[in-house]
């Protein structure tokens, strides 16, 4: 697996401390509201900030320290995170608040063991620093798993759907490098593979068809200023274009997300992290979501969150991590499949959830 393999945070938002934890390909968030799961998510996009040097600006969009650290600077004195990536290689920061309101980074360090490369060893930096050094010594090291994992860690959200959302307006025709996180460069990012990986294209108009029947195909007109927007036919009617403000919310969403989860394996991003995918799709939809989940994590790492019953009862229980809130901390386990084996004779995942079974409901 590309991806991190085991987890330890301290100090960050909610949680207060987790040790060793063990990721999968597939990890799914399960809690109430609060219980912790998108600071978990939240975790991974400080890294990306972090692996850009924009930890910065991040902390300022963000609040300050305070709203970073756990109950605040007067209850934790730092952040603190090692992500394993296994074969004895890790990443740790530590991250410590200063009077002027920033968070600087105290502690850094990288332990690799290079592949088909002379020696291993690692490298550390203790002088505190504004941005972190990561991507540089990445770089300097040819550290293989760095880049992929890090930089390409982004957590996708589909929510804005209104009138003025950045999905729906034109941008720019060249905008493909990667699909934006809300969606921003849609039909460009389409129209490029229509053009260069038809068979990924094709996969993604077909899977949509089966949440919208009525939906035909895009279409793919670049403006005179070099713009394009989404566009789309109706089946039965391919002479009359529609743009996605004539969309459904859910099914703009599923759009995004099914050319997310689509796309080929080489544009995929190696870590993808997704808050709450299920957002206004019908049931039918979501089934389909956890095929599209599944199949990703055939070959990328993907961590969920999500409220829905009907997108549980499609996965298996040890990808399933339950998030609680005790003691004024989040705590996370991953389900057992043995130890639920008698319940799951006679009910769904789900259904234990709603029983509170699980855990991860409102105390």
């Amino acid at each position: 697996m590309a991806g991190v393999t085991k987890l330890t945070i301290a100090g960050f938002k909610s949680i207060r401390e987790l040790r060793d934890f063990e990721l999968r390909n597939l990890n799914v968030l399960i809690g109430a509201n609060g219980a912790g799961k998108s600071n978990f998510i939240g975790l991974f996009r400080m890294l990306a900030e972090m692996y850009e040097g924009r930890l910065q600006l991040y902390v300022q969009q963000q609040g300050g320290p305070d709203a970073l650290m756990h109950f605040s600077r007067k209850a934790t004195d730092a952040i603190r995170a090692t992500f394993d990536f296994g074969n004895s290689d890790s990443y740790t920061f530590e991250l410590v608040p200063t009077n002027d309101n920033r968070l600087i980074i105290s502690d850094e360090r990288i332990a690799y063991e290079r592949q088909n490369l002379e020696g291993g060893g690692a490298i550390n930096r203790t002088i505190t620093a504004a941005e972190s050094d990561i991507k540089q010594a990445a770089e300097k090291l040819r550290i293989p798993y760095v880049a992929p994992i890090l930089e390409s860690a982004r957590v996708y959200h589909f929510h804005d759907t209104g009138e003025k959302a950045k999905v729906k307006q034109p941008h720019a025709l060249n905008d493909t490098l990667r699909l934006k996180v809300d969606g921003a460069n849609l039909a460009a990012y389409l129209r490029m593979l229509k053009t260069e990986h038809a068979e990924s294209y094709r996969q993604i108009v077909d899977t949509i068809r089966l949440v919208a029947p009525f939906f035909d195909d895009f279409v793919f007109r670049a403006g005179p200023t070099a713009k394009i927007q989404l566009e789309w036919t109706e089946r039965g009617d391919p002479d009359t274009p529609f743009t996605a403000h004539a969309l459904s919310d859910g099914t703009l969403r599923f759009i995004c997300l099914s050319t997310l989860l689509l796309q080929p394996w080489g544009l995929m991003p190696a870590t993808i992290l997704i808050d709450e995918p299920e957002l206004g799709l019908h049931p039918y939809a979501i089934n389909l979501l956890a095929d599209l989940l599944k199949r990703a994590s055939e070959q990328k790492q993907l961590i969920v969150s999500t409220q829905s019953v009907e997108l549980l009862n499609r996965l298996e229980p040890e990808d399933v991590i339950v998030v609680d809130r005790e003691d004024n901390a989040s705590t996370f386990h991953r389900l057992d499949a043995a130890q639920l084996q008698d319940w799951l004779d006679d009910y769904s995942l789900g259904d234990l959830w709603k029983q509170n079974v699980l855990g991860g409901r409102p105390a």
